[in-house]
């Protein structure tokens, strides 16, 4: 049985819905946007102000430029992450300071954070790993008494919460949150960034389009003067189209459907794996929640057992995938990145025998004892 990594969950309601924005004749940025800011603002609560862009990247880059990073700052990034994590700190002509995991929550160790801290760290980046909610209260305490502002890289994280808090709701300056394909809501492409600063969520708004002080839709739909507008700043193009955040809007009113489906799955993979040479993914207390975005494991067998199950799931049609090639060990990164004298151990240690296995809300029991039987096949169980 063919097994996808990531299957999305689109009803029949959900393409009709991006079908009447196509309909409706506006695929710009418009009032779907603005309905879906407030909505997603709305959920994650805590006061905060919410701004659709048309990547999780994008809204990084934002975050990194409203808070004034620029050329010789330095930003602080956990090795084990994707790129996109550091590179926005590299458009902004800042230099990546890369900071080894803890295998507890596979985020950053936030020790090997604040030791990293110096006063030319002009902004510390937190990746919550998988949908894994780690509490930064302490973290951001220290970064302000710095006046260092903290973003959360929470692309993995919707709807991951502390207790009752949802990740982005408190600590940190910024967060964004991600929408690619096989996140945990999706809008094809597409992000939010979700600060609770006034002035943060205004800077943010106006970059994304070209530096631009009235946005599209307003000078597009006002009698006066439509089209009158300034640019205030060189800006960026990373506003989220209409149809794009109505997929959003529909993806949002059941992200928590689609969150229990996906852990209803990772339950069934706990019970079928225990016992095999292997680590299970890290979970966090009961009182919080997990997105359960990727359901990664470490094989204690390293390279070697990763080369024999990868090249059965191959066979198999079943699909896989690696989180991460930790940074510090591509070729880009290697070179530009400044990089711990210790080294990175931990994260060495889990990359050598890491794999991410299938998961989706809608994953079925059949699917995932095919994934484990093949599992147990390649190593030999």
């Amino acid at each position: 049985m063919p097994v996808p990594f990531f299957r999305p969950d689109l009803s029949e309601d959900a393409v009709n819905t991006v079908a009447d924005v196509l309909r409706s004749g506006w695929l710009t940025s418009g009032p779907q946007c603005a309905a879906f800011e407030a909505e997603f603002a709305s959920y994650v609560g805590g006061e905060t102000h919410a701004v659709t862009v048309n990547s999780a990247t994008a809204g990084l880059h934002l975050a990194l430029e409203a808070v004034g990073v620029g050329p010789g700052d330095e930003v602080i990034v956990p090795t084990l992450t994707f790129t996109a994590t550091a590179e926005v700190a590299a458009y902004l002509g800042a230099r990546v300071v890369l900071v080894d995991m803890d295998p507890n929550t596979l985020g950053a160790d936030l020790d090997k954070v604040t030791a990293a801290l110096s006063p030319r760290t002009k902004a510390v980046m937190f990746v919550h790993f998988g949908g894994y909610p780690v509490d930064l209260t302490d973290l951001a305490e220290t970064c302000a008494a710095r006046g260092i502002p903290l973003i959360e890289d929470a692309a993995h994280a919707i709807p991951s919460r502390i207790g009752p808090k949802h990740i982005g709701s408190f600590a940190s300056d910024v967060a964004v949150f991600s929408f690619y394909a096989n996140k945990t809501m999706t809008t094809g492409e597409g992000g939010m960034v979700v600060t609770r600063d006034t002035a943060v969520a205004a800077r943010i708004r106006t970059m994304r389009t070209h530096g631009i002080d009235r946005d599209s839709f307003a000078r597009f739909t006002t009698r006066n003067d439509q089209w009158r507008y300034d640019v205030i700043e060189a800006g960026f193009k990373y506003n989220m189209t209409d149809f794009a955040a109505a997929l959003g809007r529909h993806q949002l009113a059941h992200v928590d459907a689609m969150r229990l489906g996906r852990t209803r799955a990772a339950g069934w993979y706990d019970a079928a794996l225990q016992g095999l040479p292997l680590d299970l993914p890290p979970r966090p207390s009961s009182e919080d929640t997990h997105s359960w975005h990727i359901y990664p494991v470490r094989l204690h067998g390293g390279l070697e057992a990763r080369r024999q199950v990868t090249e059965l799931f191959a066979a198999r049609q079943i699909g896989y995938s690696v989180h991460y090639t930790p940074l510090h060990k591509l070729t880009y990164w290697s070179g530009a990145a400044i990089l711990a004298h210790e080294g990175y151990p931990a994260a060495d240690a889990y990359f050598e025998g890491c794999l991410t296995l299938p998961l989706f809300p809608t994953m079925s029991r059949a699917e995932v004892d095919e994934v484990v039987g093949a599992l147990k096949e390649a190593l030999a169980c």
